[in-house]
């Protein structure tokens, strides 16, 4: 007999509205009729996602991702602190699934599953935020705490519309935030942006918060570099309405927005800022070096 791969199923069983762990002996039984032993090790606090993928994943074929970005980033994270090169695998089933998205995982679970049957692994690059990793975006500023300060239950119950009403309730207290932005330090192409900003992200996805679309920006997930996008405080409605427009339509051309591209950043800001990686708390710094991780991680699609 055929000795069977093994895959590790590593599942988050409160994401989204909890759909995954209702279908699991169907997922199982997808994978066992494709050839796959699976393993099942469910979360039940955080941190729990990358210390499975620390332990196990280098001992698997596959390891497949049930759960939201955050599920996702502590995977990814635990495979490349220990080095593991394992193929991932990813079943969306968070409230906005930002990064599935951005690589065309849309869909059922079942035609996740399937991908991850009969899917390619491709070579995509992962962001350093000082020496934590994070998958898709790095963010400061107006509305980053909504990811992670909207009860998980009100997540589950409303999906995206919770990170809305979140928003909402944030401009009440909308601050500016002071920034110093350098880019690709040392080289030809170095360049600094200071200024007081609404909003900032460094990410390597084509969307943000399911709101902001990258798409028209041409943007490659493996091309060694990070997209930087800073909004800069509005000083009245024109600038107010100019920023939203060029938002809406994607097309980022306004004197009130940066956008650009680079491999390294290091970003002196304001004390007391803190930031969020693909959606969960990280502690503020008032000094960040953020950088590309190139082909950090094989993606099956």
């Amino acid at each position: 007999m055929q000795e069977r791969r093994k895959l590790l199923l590593i599942m988050n069983p409160r994401s989204g509205v909890m759909l995954a762990p209702k279908y699991l002996s169907e997922i199982v039984e997808r994978f066992s009729k494709a050839g796959y032993l699976t393993q099942i090790l469910m979360t039940s606090a955080k941190g729990d996602a990358r210390e499975f993928a620390i332990v196990y994943g280098g001992q698997a074929d596959v390891v497949a991702v049930s759960g939201g970005d955050g599920t996702l980033n502590e995977v990814i994270d635990g495979m490349i602190t220990a080095g593991h090169q394992t193929k991932i695998g990813y079943i969306p089933s968070g409230s906005t699934n930002d990064f599935a998205a951005s690589i065309g995982l849309t869909g059922s679970i079942f035609d996740c599953v399937d991908t991850i049957i009969e899917g390619n692994a491709r070579n995509f690059d992962i962001g350093s935020f000082n020496g934590r990793y994070f998958s898709y975006i790095a963010s400061f500023g107006a509305f980053t705490s909504t990811s992670y300060s909207v009860p998980q239950t009100v997540k589950n119950m409303l999906g995206h519309t919770a990170y809305i009403l979140g928003g909402i309730k944030d401009i009440l207290s909308i601050k500016s935030v002071h920034a110093k932005i350098t880019t690709d330090r040392g080289t030809p192409e170095e360049e600094t942006f200071e200024g007081d900003y609404l909003f900032g992200a460094i990410c390597n996805s084509k969307s943000v918060a399911g709101i902001l679309k990258l798409d028209k920006q041409d943007i490659d997930m493996n091309d060694g570099l990070l997209e930087v996008f800073l909004i800069h405080m509005p000083k009245d409605l024109i600038d107010l309405n100019e920023i939203a427009f060029n938002m809406l339509n994607g097309t980022l051309q306004s004197s009130q927005i940066d956008f650009f591209s680079a491999r390294q950043i290091e970003v002196d800001i304001q004390s007391g800022t803190h930031w969020t990686l693909d959606g969960e708390f990280e502690e503020g710094a008032d000094h960040c070096e953020i950088k590309a991780m190139d082909s950090a991680i094989r993606l099956i699609l």
